[in-house]
């Protein structure tokens, strides 16, 4: 059917999209269109801007999907994108205006995030568009990994996602969210990882609360979208359900 829509996935940091592989198989199976959306994880507005580009390329309505430092992409890219008929945040950011990813948690009131000094690897790398001309990028140590993103992923496969993470650029963390992200215009719905050591998830809970967000509740860790797929599955089948 050429009015199903499309669904886009944008992964978030330390990952890659390979981690969308078993729902994007799922839905590949029932037909629906799909796209995995390579998060550059450089900086929000340039994540946003071209995650925005793309969308322009795809006729009909589109599903966007994000897990986390991803969803704070997806609601930049999807402000004033008239296609964008939903939005899917899965254990994920959901900024307003001004708030970064670094600063929208106070850590006082929710707590039990692991990620930070202790946890992250810092690695320095030329940017000429920043000040002294110098960004860096945060590693997950590969020994805190699992504890820190994949707790319940199987040892061989956290293992080998741990040595594979894509970093995510000081840039990035501190990006601020420009005026009126899209789900204060759009549809959106929230899956919440009930274990998750990276976002806590009383923060994921406020966070979708206050977007107005349909909630779905699974007992998994970050890596939700990989121990629990089938969870994210359904998540996203409700939100392509509705358009």
């Amino acid at each position: 059917m050429t009015n199903r829509p499309t669904i886009a996935f944008v992964h978030g940091a330390f990952a890659d999209s390979s981690g969308w592989s078993a729902t994007i198989s799922a839905l590949d199976a029932a037909r629906l269109p799909v796209i995995a959306i390579p998060n550059q994880l450089r900086g929000l507005t340039a994540d946003a801007d071209y995650v925005r580009s793309v969308l322009a390329t795809i006729e009909g309505p589109v599903v966007l999907v994000g897990h986390s430092y991803g969803g704070a992409v997806i609601g930049e890219a999807a402000r004033d994108v008239e296609n964008v008929a939903a939005l899917v945040f899965v254990a994920a950011y959901v900024l307003d205006e001004g708030e970064s990813i670094s600063t929208v948690l106070d850590p006082v009131k929710f707590p039990g995030g692991r990620l930070g000094p202790d946890t992250l690897v810092e690695r320095p790398f030329g940017n000429p568009g920043l000040p002294g001309g110098v960004d860096t990028d945060l590693y997950i140590a590969a020994p805190h990994f699992a504890e820190v993103f994949a707790a319940d992923v199987p040892d061989d496969r956290s293992h080998l996602m741990a040595l594979m993470q894509r970093p995510l650029s000081v840039s990035a963390l501190t990006g601020v969210a420009a005026a009126r992200p899209a789900w204060h215009d759009k549809p959106c719905w929230a899956l919440i990882a009930e274990q998750d050591n990276a976002i806590p998830p009383a923060g994921q809970h406020w966070m979708a609360n206050r977007a107005g967000a349909t909630l779905g509740t699974v007992a998994a860790s970050h890596a939700v979208m990989v121990s629990q797929p089938g969870a994210v599955t359904q998540t996203v089948l409700e939100a392509v359900e509705s358009v």
